[in-house]
């Protein structure tokens, strides 16, 4: 007992478990906007086409986009989302529309 006087032994080791915990990927809200030249039904069509909406709801979908100027079609993670814009954008060029689908993180 050479000199200890508050009775510890020396081992000031700790033992730590490490939880690892993974985040959810941040999400993007796919929109759609208004023009004044897109057909009402294209829209919808492209609203039941790639995000998989009955008739009812792209209609319904549609009519905001038009009254608001734009909507929230879709929550998607960076690439679904991405993918999606790209899609609408090529499908509307060829079929020489102006609509316009941006996305933006939530």
């Amino acid at each position: 007992m050479a000199g200890k006087t508050d009775g510890s032994d020396g081992d000031t080791s700790v033992v730590t478990k490490t939880h690892t915990r993974t985040q959810r990927p941040p999400l993007y809200k796919v929109l759609l906007l208004n023009d004044d030249y897109t057909p009402m039904e294209f829209v919808v069509h492209v609203l039941e086409r790639f995000f998989g909406m009955t008739h009812a709801q792209a209609f319904e979908i549609m009519l905001t986009v038009h009254k608001k100027g734009l909507a929230v079609v879709g929550v998607f993670s960076f690439e679904v989302a991405e993918t999606k814009v790209a899609q609408v954008m090529d499908f509307a060029r060829r079929h020489q529309h102006p609509l316009q689908c941006t996305m933006e993180k939530e």
